[in-house]
């Protein structure tokens, strides 16, 4: 039984990045799925991704480069003020400028930088370095 497919889909990258493997397949493919692995292709964590019709939800199927160390969902999902980004940074991420906080904004799904950037806050989804 499927309760969290984000958190089963970062689940399924990382066991894939962790034995070496070249591809990983993520099913049941999402909107909110697709929009956190096209942050992870702009950032450069997979070199690519792409969606398969299989005559259910679909899913999708990943070309990994081997660039990420971890990645998880942050539960609950806690609201970041836009101000204080260091703070989750800082509690998620091993190093300052290294690794992504993924957010969920009303811009869309963004990482901590585009979310300081434009000066607004949002939802905290999960991480990746």
């Amino acid at each position: 039984m499927l309760n969290d497919t984000l958190a089963n889909a970062l689940a399924a990258i990382k066991n894939a990045e962790r034995v070496g493997k070249r591809e990983c397949i993520i099913k049941p493919a999402s909107k909110m799925i697709g929009r956190v692995l096209k942050l992870l292709q702009d950032y450069g964590y997979i070199e690519a991704f792409e969606w398969v019709d299989d005559g259910k939800s679909g899913l999708f199927k990943i070309l990994l480069k081997g660039n990420i160390n971890d990645c998880n969902v942050i539960k609950p999902r806690y609201a970041i003020k836009k101000n204080d980004f260091e703070i989750w940074e800082s509690r998620y991420l091993p190093a300052e400028n290294f690794g992504i906080l993924i957010v969920s904004t009303d811009k869309g799904i963004v990482s901590q930088y585009e979310a300081k950037k434009e000066g607004i806050g949002g939802r905290a989804l999960g991480y990746v370095y």
